[in-house]
């Protein structure tokens, strides 16, 4: 009963410590490196949150129609700590936007580089690091 109870124990103990592992997602998995893309735009909303930063803008393509992107920056932490704040972009900014297109959507992206008007460039984290 003793070796029942301790082998129940470790398995439940092995499911916690692996559900968070499997939540989190590679760059590769998500996003294409052979496919970049850069836009310029009006970001539309931030999302300042854990896992990653959102942030949404609206861009004219070549035929002046406008499409709204969806980009990933890193994490609130790495980001805070490079210098990032809240208020350093926000709804109205205009940006312009590097990056690789997500495999999954058409205007999904991962944000390398970010510059806002005056070019001053906001630090978005490395994806080779993820």
């Amino acid at each position: 009963m003793r070796a029942r109870t301790t082998l129940l124990v470790s398995a439940a103990l092995v499911l916690l410590v692996a559900v968070p592992l499997l939540a989190h997602h590679s760059f590769s998995a998500q996003f294409d490196r052979n496919k970049p893309v850069k836009f310029a735009g009006t970001v539309t909303k931030v999302e300042w949150m854990n896992p990653h930063v959102w942030f949404y803008v609206d861009a004219k393509d070549s035929t002046g129609k406008i499409t709204h992107w969806e980009c990933e920056a890193t994490n609130p932490n790495l980001l805070a700590r490079a210098g990032w704040t809240k208020d350093a972009m926000k709804a109205g900014d205009q940006v312009t936007v590097e990056g690789s297109r997500a495999h999954c959507c058409e205007n999904v992206m991962n944000a390398q580089v970010i510059l806002l008007a005056g070019g001053k460039r906001i630090f978005s984290g490395d994806a080779n690091q993820r």
